[in-house]
């Protein structure tokens, strides 16, 4: 992040509810929403569609995997959808590239996720509030972050 975003007040969730309601919408940025750096040096920004406390607003989050970044594989308990925005990720055995759309239903496994030579910079839209990562077999979650993200953001 560079010093110009981390000079500006962030704009924390009640401050966001607020101002939805009082208005009927909000324009922020990535910037000012802010972001969290997790364990596996992956970067998380995120918002609610709609007030940030209801747990059936769908999630959106904008991730940005640094070159080589690998995420265990594990599944969500809602339905998601992820977009490639730059650079290049392995999902599985099959790599994706900007415009690459995925759709995933809940509880089906993928993964891992592995950021390509150049990173990767994913939005990724949950249908609701059910969006932390869920292990698989034998991971230990430690690349998910899931931690981190409900610490900072309402689940």
């Amino acid at each position: 992040m560079n010093s110009q975003a981390e000079d500006k007040k962030h704009l924390d969730s009640s401050e966001f509810k607020t101002q939805l309601e009082r208005k009927g919408h909000i324009v922020t940025s990535w910037d000012e929403l802010g972001s969290i750096e997790l364990p596996s040096t992956a970067v998380a920004t995120m918002y609610r569609i709609g007030t940030p406390d209801s747990d059936s607003s769908p999630t959106v989050f904008k991730m940005w995997f640094p070159p080589g970044c690998t995420i265990e594989a594990h599944t969500h308990a809602c339905d998601y959808s992820e977009i490639i925005l730059e650079g290049s990720q392995k999902v599985g055995g099959k790599w994706l590239y900007p415009g690459n759309i995925r759709v995933g239903l809940a509880n089906k496994g993928y993964g891992p996720l592995v950021a390509g030579p150049e990173g990767a910079s994913v939005l990724v839209i949950f249908a609701d509030g059910s969006w932390p990562g869920i292990t698989l077999g034998d991971s230990d979650g430690s690349t998910l972050g899931t931690n981190e993200l409900n610490d900072r953001y309402t689940v």
